[in-house]
């Protein structure tokens, strides 16, 4: 089978162990970033199966509709940028894992690092001090302090318990059926969601972006938290209302944030807002990248094209392809 792997920026798949499960397969990997569509069907012609890095590369219906060989889309987590029904009409198989069983560690961790090098201005003290500066301030310890987890699901449980190690409170904030999870587990939850925003030191996000949760934190929330507090989001932009978040800063309620996700990405823009604030620390969506989690997730995206080759393909999000499929050979 002729398969294709799209942004595979430093060229890590191919090092992984979890790679030689497509050993005889033709493999082309391609190390960087391309969104022209035009370029996009060039390459992919011939493609059989093709692998995507989570949403790095949007595969839209005018880019499916000229991949006449395209069989099946395999990766994992969440599809946005997959435009499913294109898929289904053109005869192509989504398999894409969900992951239930398996939290992010590494984004659970990166959450942690971000909190600690805002709460502490690491980045901010080290570059001054490559600038020849001694202390250029004092930062915040987290001891005693309230964690807000805002989505309590595989990551949020994970970023909950890591707080203990701090001498952190946990405050939760979900859906119903997560804040008695949250309960379940000895956590605190919030008496409402104005409630959290004003209480908390700090804040991490951790929500699945859906159309219910796009804008879910709105410049309102953000205007209640505390002109000491942090706001971390390592889940998706999107989840926090347009604009709001930078307009929040400027005005002081978050005093921080800690950002590793944006509105468009790659984010190759150096005049970004976000990046000339001194108050906020940003990271370029590195929160599932390490090579431990490239083998899990792997792992899993290289099992459902083994499993497509064998015709017996799983966590097909488009089914219909399946009945489609059967009509047609039949």
């Amino acid at each position: 089978m002729k398969i294709s792997i799209l942004d595979d920026y430093h060229d890590t798949v191919r090092t992984l162990a979890c790679f030689r499960k497509l050993q005889g397969h033709d493999i082309t990997i391609w190390n960087d970033h391309v969104e022209d569509v035009d370029r996009l069907a060039a390459r992919l012609r011939d493609t059989e199966a093709l692998v995507l890095i989570r949403e790095r590369t949007q595969v839209r219906a005018p880019l499916i509709n000229r991949l006449d060989r395209l069989k099946l889309i395999s990766q994992r987590s969440v599809f946005p940028h997959i435009d499913i029904d294109a898929c289904t009409r053109r005869g192509v198989i989504v398999s894409s894992g969900q992951h239930a069983d398996t939290p992010s560690y590494a984004t659970a961790e990166l959450t942690w690092g971000l909190v600690l090098a805002a709460m502490r201005q690491i980045p901010q003290q080290m570059s001054a001090l490559r600038a020849g500066k001694w202390q250029i301030g004092v930062g915040s310890s987290l001891r005693g302090k309230t964690l807000g987890v805002y989505g309590y699901g595989r990551i949020g449980a994970v970023v909950a318990g890591y707080a203990k190690a701090f001498g952190m409170n946990v405050m939760v904030w979900a859906r119903e059926a997560s804040r008695a999870g949250a309960q379940a587990d000895g956590y605190q939850v919030a008496r409402s969601k104005e409630a959290f925003f004003e209480e908390c030191d700090v804040i991490c996000l951790h929500m699945r972006l859906v159309e219910s949760t796009r804008g879910i934190v709105s410049a309102g929330d953000l205007a209640r938290m505390k002109p000491s507090a942090l706001l971390v989001n390592t889940s998706r932009a999107a989840l926090i209302e347009q604009g709001a978040l930078v307009t929040a800063l400027r005005r002081g309620r978050p005093g921080m944030a800690a950002v590793d996700v944006y509105d468009e990405e790659p984010l190759l823009d150096t005049n970004h807002p976000l990046f000339h604030m001194d108050n906020v620390v940003c990271t370029p969506h590195i929160g599932y990248v390490s090579r431990e989690e490239y083998e899990i997730q792997f792992a899993d995206i290289f099992d459902q094209v083994i499993a497509y080759g064998t015709g017996a393909p799983i966590n097909v999000v488009n089914p219909e392809v399946l009945k489609l499929t059967a009509r047609r050979s039949s």
